[in-house]
């Protein structure tokens, strides 16, 4: 008897899209933390978002007519591309694995479009034009919080900020809460990273450690930004489709998504410059 796995795998294309699709959810770190945009099909390539100065009002005398004043808006575009991953499932691998096939698939295909997703994302750290730190200087909470100073004076919201980091950085943060972990009685701060290695909120923001953050010799550029600092345009996400080659005696399933990702306004993230002690 057939094998349906084999024979009719694309009964199964709804289960591994489900997968892929909770395995990118799961696994996307800055996908929920930026300015998410919906674009859709047959309305090009490309989206722009209108970005509106500060305004600033001033004193008026009574009887005094006021001045009419231009709002001149400036612009961000954000263009979107395709991402896609390819596998070769032949019948002999789908009829001897001892494990589930679909969901290994679908595990796959969501993690590698969710990872690329985020590097994509956390690249643009690299962007900002205000920067802490340095290529010589590890990660510390007064850092944390003169980045979050340097927001809030520009006027950029308290809500909605957060900080992302390579795990050798967060190590360092980490490192200096708990005194190089022999501290474990000092605050609640302190205590969370002791017992968990999550530093939580630090400065009111929460902070977050991701992989997906590049460290290149030991150094690495990591973000502490307002949620409208960054944008991500999604026209398509994650598709999965087949296609059956009966001489390999095997079914190609191929993964996309569509997207884009971009600074929106550039006053409103730091760039965290550090190196790791880690080697």
């Amino acid at each position: 008897m057939a094998n349906t796995i084999t024979s009719d795998i694309s009964a199964l294309i709804p289960a591994i899209i489900a997968e892929a699709m909770f395995v990118a959810e799961e696994a996307s770190i800055m996908r929920g933390l930026v300015k998410n945009f919906s674009l859709g099909v047959n309305n090009g390539k490309t989206i722009t978002v209108p970005i509106y100065p500060k305004q600033t009002a001033a004193g008026v005398a009574e009887n005094t007519d006021l001045t009419s004043g231009n709002v001149v808006t400036s612009s961000a575009t954000l263009t979107v591309s395709e991402v896609g991953i390819m596998t070769t499932l032949t019948d002999m691998a789908v009829n001897s694995a001892a494990t589930n096939v679909v969901a290994d698939v679908g595990r796959l295909f969501g993690e590698a479009i969710a990872r690329k997703m985020d590097q994509d994302l956390t690249a643009l750290f690299d962007g900002f034009s205000i920067s802490v730190g340095g290529a010589t200087t590890a990660l510390t909470a007064p850092l944390v919080f003169q980045a979050v100073a340097k927001l809030r004076a520009r006027g950029v919201p308290g809500s909605d900020l957060f900080c992302v980091v390579a795990p050798e950085i967060a190590y360092d943060l980490k490192a200096g809460l708990t005194n190089t972990f022999a501290n474990p009685n000092a605050g609640l701060i302190q205590n969370a990273a002791m017992a968990t290695g999550y530093v939580g909120m630090l400065a009111g923001v929460p902070v977050f450690e991701s992989s997906n953050v590049l460290v290149d010799t030991r150094v690495s550029k990591g973000g502490l930004f307002h949620r409208d600092a960054l944008g991500l345009a999604m026209m398509k996400d994650i598709s999965i489709e087949l296609q059956r080659d009966a001489s390999l005696r095997a079914t190609e399933l191929v993964a996309t998504a569509v997207y884009g990702v971009g600074e929106l306004y550039d006053g409103y993230g730091v760039e965290l410059h550090n190196q790791t002690s880690l080697t």
